[in-house]
């Protein structure tokens, strides 16, 4: 998986910050409120996200909802597992990207790595 183009990283923002599938004019006047951009611009670029499997739509009338095929957190795992794949070490790699984040960031990763509790056993 490549990384995203930034409008592509611009429409999928909208995207994953709304529950459900969304048309290309909801994620327009989104985007509009920042900066001025075209109709055909927003479509064209969620039409790309579909063809590159980003993006799945399903045709409402003459339009098309549009919703991402996986979570944004998905989808950043997916592009450090591209990054992981083209290094020559990935012990390496991954204790350099440990070092580099935070507390509560390394705390989570502990707890993420860390065996079930005894504790949730049932006793006899």
């Amino acid at each position: 998986m490549r990384q995203l183009g930034q409008l592509e990283a611009v429409v999928m923002a909208r995207v994953w910050a709304t529950d459900r599938p969304v048309l290309v004019r909801e994620v327009l006047e989104q985007i509009q409120r920042e900066r001025d951009i075209a109709y055909t611009t927003v479509m064209t670029v969620m039409v790309n996200l579909h063809r590159k499997g980003i993006l799945s739509r399903e045709q409402e009338g003459r339009a098309y909802r549009y919703r991402a095929v996986r979570s944004r957190e998905e989808h950043t795992a997916d592009l450090m597992e591209g990054v992981l794949a083209t290094s020559g070490d990935r012990a390496a790699t991954l204790m350099h990207f440990v070092q580099q984040i935070d507390d509560g960031e390394l705390e989570a990763l502990r707890k993420a790595l860390a065996p079930p509790s005894s504790s949730k056993r049932s006793r006899p």
